[in-house]
């Protein structure tokens, strides 16, 4: 196995409060798999997939994430998701971390953020456990071995799950458990969880302050594709919308599936070198790239599995959010350099589980704005507890938890960008239709792929639309291979008035969101929100 000794310009690790650590530098998948097995940490399935569970925290805490404030964070977005917390108590938390670690084994991987060479960002992460090493393995990008010798990281993650913090408020925080980036001294610190996500979002939480402010980048929750031809395709959208999926495309090269920058230069980039996707009811059938993913490099979440390691991939008694981490090489069909060109569609994925959004809609730069900083999907029955109808979730930039500046900073800079490539935006509803979940049906996939297929072939280029009158999006009267009486949703309710009641209802959940942005955003974003008016009557001519 490798250590410390094979790389004498690091071995030194009393700069990060070290003491005393037996060391596993930069190992291989196969070794960190063979160490967790060895110690009882993860089990192997039928093909060789390692597999663990993440214990306590099968999901991020949004609510134990903080940032130091400082000199930097200046202009962050305080509130309930960007929380403050004083360089003081970072520091003694620090201490506090390593001290818990000194005499214990603990994995080091060195790796690097952004495929742009120009936007580069080595990352070095220090873990409690070798799976966690495996996950950052499989999601960060990976050096050669020569780049290895000459590692000096910009970043540094330390992810300490088995520490547990007896005191939090005496520390500024809420709970034992904790997420905080300190931009000064460029390091995350996790303690009291092991979701690996919380590694992964970190530093793309970093990277959402340090672009904008530094770069002139726009950092982005999303998917990216390339074509034939070389036109990029951009899909945002929060968990179980089918960012991953969709942008999973057999005709299309995958760029990434999650976090991307956009360039002052037009060009998209790949943040990660890995894949985590949701696999709950996963099937060959429906999602092949990711199915096919899942072998040995592939590190699996919070899945049942049976004696035999055969994984049941419908079942969700340990949590709705199970995972898998594989590198972005497990998907054959991806562009190697992990960034693309000339973005000329852009895809706002919504399950709208009121059935009351259409399947496809076009938005002008407005109504682009508007629902980019809404980030709207739908929580259906079952998939949180306490939940049994559907409820509006609204996530800004569609990735609220993750953006420290104000969302009409994305807004702007994604508006702006718009319009220099003349990339056109599309509102995609990937939930139901024909009545709120319960009563009508899931869009079929298959329609879903043949939108976006129709879109980025240039076909729905040439065909007549017609305006919702409560959302007042474009909405194409035919799109081929699917039926034309879905493309307006309410020709799919047997109850019209029922329909335009739930219309008003939804829209009016916008507007209770958007208020707190609207002191901020411009008249255009405003007039780019639902046409009901302030309060909530539709227009006098529907």
């Amino acid at each position: 196995m490798s250590n410390f000794l094979d790389y004498p310009k690091t071995q030194d690790l009393t700069k990060y409060g070290l003491k005393n650590n037996k060391v596993q530098w930069n190992l291989s998948g196969e070794e960190l798999q063979e160490i967790t097995l060895k110690k009882g940490m993860g089990r192997q399935t039928q093909n060789g997939t390692l597999a663990v569970n993440t214990g306590k925290f099968t999901g991020r805490s949004p609510q134990d994430r903080f940032l130091v404030q400082d000199e930097y964070t200046k202009n962050v977005w305080w509130g309930k998701i960007n929380k403050p917390i004083s360089p003081e108590n970072f520091d003694k938390l620090y201490n506090r971390v390593t001290d818990y670690l000194e005499g214990k084994e603990i994995y080091i991987h060195d790796g690097y953020v952004c495929a742009s060479p120009e936007y580069r960002m080595n990352v070095r992460t220090i873990t409690e456990y070798p799976w966690s090493n495996f996950f950052v393995k499989n999601m960060f990008l990976r050096l050669s071995e020569e780049e290895l010798e000459q590692f000096e990281e910009e970043w540094l993650v330390l992810c300490v799950p088995g520490y547990l913090e007896e005191s939090p408020t005496k520390y500024g925080l809420r709970a034992e458990n904790f997420s905080i980036l300190n931009f000064t001294k460029k390091v995350a610190l996790i303690g009291g969880s092991a979701y690996t996500g919380e590694m992964k979002k970190g530093i793309f939480s970093a990277l959402n302050l340090i672009f904008p402010q530094e770069k002139n980048v726009l950092p982005m929750h999303c998917s990216a594709n390339v074509g034939q031809d070389g036109d990029t395709a951009i899909f945002f959208g929060l968990s179980g919308t089918g960012k991953t999926t969709l942008s999973a495309d057999p005709e299309r090269k995958l760029i990434g599936d999650d976090e991307h920058g956009w360039t002052p230069d037009n060009v998209i980039f790949n943040f990660e070198g890995g894949c985590y996707a949701k696999v709950i009811g996963l099937t060959e059938e429906n999602e092949p790239d990711i199915f096919r993913a899942i072998k040995p490099g592939a590190l699996l979440e919070n899945v049942v599995f049976d004696e035999n390691g055969e994984v049941d991939f419908l079942d969700s008694s340990i949590t709705q959010n199970t995972r898998v981490s594989y590198p972005i090489e497990h998907i054959e069909n991806i562009q190697e350099n992990s960034y693309g060109e000339n973005p000329s569609n852009i895809f706002f994925l919504t399950c709208d589980a009121f059935g009351v959004l259409p399947p496809v809609s076009k938005l002008s730069p407005g109504q682009a704005a508007y629902h980019f900083i809404s980030g709207y999907t739908a929580k259906v029955a079952g998939t949180e507890a306490g939940i049994t109808e559907p409820v509006p979730s609204f996530s800004a930039c569609f990735g609220e938890p993750f953006m420290p500046l104000h969302p009409t900073v994305y807004a702007e800079m994604l508006s702006k960008k718009m319009r220099e490539a003349n990339v056109n935006v599309w509102l995609i509803n990937t939930g139901w239709s024909g009545g709120p979940y319960g009563v009508g049906s899931r869009i079929k996939l298959k329609y879903t792929r043949r939108m976006i297929s129709e879109i980025l072939n240039g076909h729905l280029a040439d065909v007549d639309y017609e305006t919702h009158p409560i959302f007042g999006l474009s909405m194409p009267k035919y799109c081929a291979g699917v039926p034309s009486e879905m493309l307006n949703p309410i020709n799919t309710w047997l109850q019209k008035g029922t329909y335009i009641q739930k219309s008003i209802q939804l829209a009016h959940s916008f507007h209770l969101n958007f208020e707190k942005f609207a002191a901020k955003a411009s008249q255009e974003i405003m007039e780019g929100g639902p046409l009901i008016d302030e309060h909530h009557k539709i227009p006098s001519d529907l």
